[in-house]
């Protein structure tokens, strides 16, 4: 009988995504489920990117250019040059969601058996993608005690070896809420340019920062241009998750033309979406602060009602819309199951992501649960007081 790969075999679940059966089972037998899983927002996508679509009068629906749009491309430009990041539109390659756009980088300056360094916990999908590519994860510990801040410079040159390509992070962060200050991303600069490695930042969340604090980009920083790479999305910025837009930001002409024969490759990113996209980037800057505020209102109720239950550990995210929690129990993979099959309150129950699958280290992360408080303030109340009784009941 034929066999599958090795890596096939080595690609792990989401563990977000491998919970949807439990879901669905609970939900055929009635219950009401409360969604802390996923980092689907409930705002509305903005109206003038739906009505681009409807509007356009497309007849032929084209290949569109393989680094994407020139239209759309010049108005990103345009955006990031508001946000204090010169670029042009040859430092931009579209891609289809930023999940391709790590996938080609990853292939594209790294060799099967280089290594990345990547702080850990982190967005699960970031292993299938060194997985895929044949590149492995050498993670940099944070810690829920310390807010997940950047582990020391000293921390990160420990892991370095002649293997070492690239250090990656999420900033604003997925799962942990984390935002880089200044000081930190100068100081993985100073790390990328004494041992001359890319130093690559996902920075899908900027719009979500919070508490009066200000995004830092990796693009920010001067003499960097070789080293630097930004991976973007408009998935959350705009509610777009389903547009599958994103693309990867560079002024290193090598990189670019190393990412550009990978996007050859796969011909082109989808063309409606990108009529939406280039439509959105005309979004007034009242619908962020109002999802900003509204994300702000949320966080602090969240985190409010989970520091009434007895012996947690909840770390406060200073942006994106995550909640990393440390819950008294030994597995929280089998207390996400049970609270799907054998738990509810009236009827109603939580599904939440069980944090092992953000982290690369063994038995790390097994009794912590990252929450997206994506849904309305009632709502999250409501869920939170659900995870209070089930703790109350729940035996490891």
């Amino acid at each position: 009988m034929p066999t599958i790969s090795n890596k096939g075999h080595s690609m792990p679940e989401s563990p977000i995504r491998k919970l949807v059966p439990h879901a669905e089972k609970a939900i055929k037998n009635g219950k009401h489920i409360y969604h802390l899983n996923i980092g689907q927002p409930d705002i509305k996508t903005p109206e003038i990117a739906l009505q681009a679509v409807k509007d356009n009068d497309i007849d032929i629906l084209a290949y569109s250019n393989s680094k994407g749009e020139e239209s759309y491309r010049k108005k990103l430009v345009s955006y990031y040059h508001k946000n204090d990041i010169n670029i042009s539109i040859d430092d931009i390659i579209v891609t289809t969601g930023a999940s391709e756009a790590l996938y080609f980088l990853f292939s594209s300056i790294m060799d099967p058996n280089d290594e990345v360094i990547i702080c850990e916990p982190f967005y699960a999908n970031y292993i299938a993608f060194s997985i895929a590519s044949g590149v492995n994860v050498v993670p940099a510990i944070s810690k829920i005690e310390d807010n997940f801040s950047l582990p020391s410079i000293e921390a990160f040159e420990k892991l370095i070896t002649k293997k070492t390509k690239a250090i990656l992070i999420c900033n604003p962060g997925n799962p942990t809420g984390y935002l880089y200050s200044k000081e930190e991303i100068q100081n993985l600069a100073v790390i990328a340019k004494t041992h001359d490695l890319f130093l690559i930042a996902d920075e899908v969340y900027r719009e979500f920062v919070y508490d009066g604090n200000t995004h830092y980009s990796i693009l920010h920083e001067k003499g960097l241009d070789e080293h630097t790479i930004m991976i973007d999305s408009v998935s959350k910025r705009y509610s777009m998750c389903g547009a599958r837009i994103g693309c990867l930001i560079s002024k290193n002409k090598t990189i670019m033309q190393t990412v550009l024969k990978f996007a050859q490759a796969r011909l082109s990113p989808p063309s409606y979406a990108q009529i939406a996209c280039e439509a959105a980037l005309d979004t007034p800057q009242s619908y962020f602060d109002d999802v900003a505020a509204e994300y702000v209102d949320r966080r602090n109720t969240l985190v409010e009602e989970l520091q009434k239950i007895d012996n947690i550990k909840v770390a406060m995210p200073k942006g994106a819309f995550y909640c990393m929690v440390e819950l008294p129990i030994k597995n929280s993979d089998n207390f996400a199951k049970w609270l799907l099959e054998d738990f509810d309150v009236n009827g109603e129950t939580i599904m939440v992501a069980p944090a092992a699958g953000f982290y690369s280290t063994p038995s790390i992360g097994l009794n912590q649960i990252r929450i997206a408080y994506v849904l309305k303030k009632e709502s999250l109340i409501k869920a939170v007081g659900i995870l209070k009784e089930a703790l109350k009941v729940y035996k490891d």
